[in-house]
C-alpha cells in the first residue's frame, strides 16, 4: 500500500509541475519560462506535498492520541488557533521585522489548541462533547481574528485575510517554502518516533503506563510535533480543512487499525488529497481560481457528517 501511495504522490507532483497556462514552462526557451518553473511551479507543488502530508499525519496523530475518530486540525480548532496567532504576527508587524515570526506564531497557536483539547480529554469529555469543544475553539479563534481585523488601520485587511483563511498554495514562492519546510519536516520526525507510544495508548493510559510508556512525555512530544506541522502549514497556506479527517479514515482499515501503522499512509494520502485538489482547481473552467480550502470543505463537510453518524452508532452499540 505504501509503495503505491508513494508512486501516486510522485505522479501527482509531476502533474502539478506541468499544469498551468503553459505546460512545461521551461520549454519556452527563455529566462521567463525557467522563472515560472522555479519560482512558482516548484514551490506550489512542493507546498502541496508538504502541507497535505502535514495535515494527514496530524489528523492521524490526533485521532489516535485523543482516541476520537472525529479529531482533525481544522474541525477541532487547531488550525483556527494557528491562524489567529499568525494574523497577530502579521498585523503587529512582527512578520515583517522577523521572517520566522509567522510560522513560530502559528506553531504556538496550534500548540495552545492541542493543550486545551488534551485538558478536555483528561476531564472525561465524550466523543460528541469533544467535537463541541473544538467548535467552541474555532468560534473563539474566529471572533478574535475578526477583532484583530476590526482594530487594524488597513481597510483592505479584512478582504486579504478572508482570502488567506480560505486556504491556498497559489502564488507562494521559494520564501514561503523555506519558511514552512523545516518546521513541517521536524514535526513529522518528532511524531514518527512516537508510533509505539500511540499503539500502547490505544489500550488506555493505565495500560500504556504498565507497558513502560511515559504518557506525560509522550503528550509533550505529540503536542510539539502537531504544533510544528499544523502551525507551519497554516502560516503559509491558510486553513485547508478536513484533510486530516479524511486521510486516516481511508487507510485505517487497511493497516489493521493500529494507530502507529496509520501514520505514514495517512501522511501520503494527505499529500495526495491536497495535490489532487490543487490540480483540480487549476483545471476547472472558472473565471477566478477557487481557493483550495473551499474545495476540500465541499468534499470534507459531508464526510464529517458521515463520520459523526458512524461514531454515534458505534457509541450507542457499546
Amino acid at each position: 500500500m505504501t509503495r503505491r501511495l508513494v508512486l501516486l504522490v510522485a505522479v501527482l507532483y509531476v502533474v502539478s509541475l506541468a499544469v498551468g497556462p503553459s505546460v512545461w514552462p521551461w520549454r519556452l526557451g527563455n529566462e521567463v519560462g525557467w522563472a515560472i518553473f522555479w519560482e512558482l511551479r516548484v514551490p506550489r507543488a512542493t507546498l502541496g506535498l508538504l502541507v497535505g502530508g502535514a495535515l494527514g499525519l496530524s489528523g492521524a496523530v490526533l485521532q489516535a492520541w485523543l482516541r476520537n475518530p472525529l479529531a482533525e486540525p481544522g474541525v477541532i480548532g487547531v488550525s483556527a488557533c494557528a491562524s489567529f496567532a499568525a494574523v497577530c504576527a502579521f498585523y503587529s508587524g512582527l512578520a515583517a521585522a522577523f521572517a520566522l515570526a509567522l510560522p513560530l506564531a502559528g506553531i504556538a497557536g496550534a500548540a495552545i489548541a492541542v493543550t486545551l483539547l488534551m485538558a478536555a480529554v483528561r476531564a472525561g469529555t465524550s466523543v460528541v462533547s469533544l467535537l463541541l469543544v473544538g467548535v467552541a475553539i474555532n468560534a473563539l479563534a474566529g471572533a478574535l481574528i475578526a477583532l484583530v481585523l476590526a482594530l487594524s488601520p488597513n481597510p483592505f485587511a479584512y478582504q486579504e485575510i478572508s482570502l488567506w483563511l480560505a486556504g491556498s498554495i497559489a502564488d507562494r514562492d521559494l520564501r514561503y517554502l523555506g519558511l514552512a519546510a523545516p518546521f513541517i519536516v521536524a514535526g513529522a520526525l518528532v511524531v514518527q518516533g512516537a508510533r509505539r507510544g500511540l499503539d500502547a495508548l490505544s489500550l488506555g493510559e493505565d495500560a500504556a503506563r504498565s507497558l513502560g510508556v511515559e504518557t506525560n512525555r509522550l503528550g509533550l512530544r505529540l503536542t510539539l510535533g502537531v504544533g510544528l506541522m499544523v502551525g507551519a502549514a497554516t502560516s503559509v497556506a491558510g486553513v485547508i480543512g478536513f484533510v486530516g479527517l479524511i486521510a486516516p479514515h481511508l487507510v485505517r482499515g487497511r493497516v489493521g487499525f493500529r494507530p502507529g501503522a496509520t501514520l505514514v499512509p495517512s501522511m501520503l494520502v494527505g499529500a495526495v488529497l491536497v495535490m489532487g485538489a490543487d490540480i483540480l482547481i487549476r483545471l476547472l473552467p472558472t473565471s477566478v481560481e477557487l481557493q483550495l480550502g473551499v474545495l476540500t470543505s465541499l468534499v470534507g463537510a459531508p464526510f464529517l457528517v458521515y463520520a459523526v453518524r458512524r461514531a454515534r452508532s458505534a457509541w450507542l452499540a457499546t
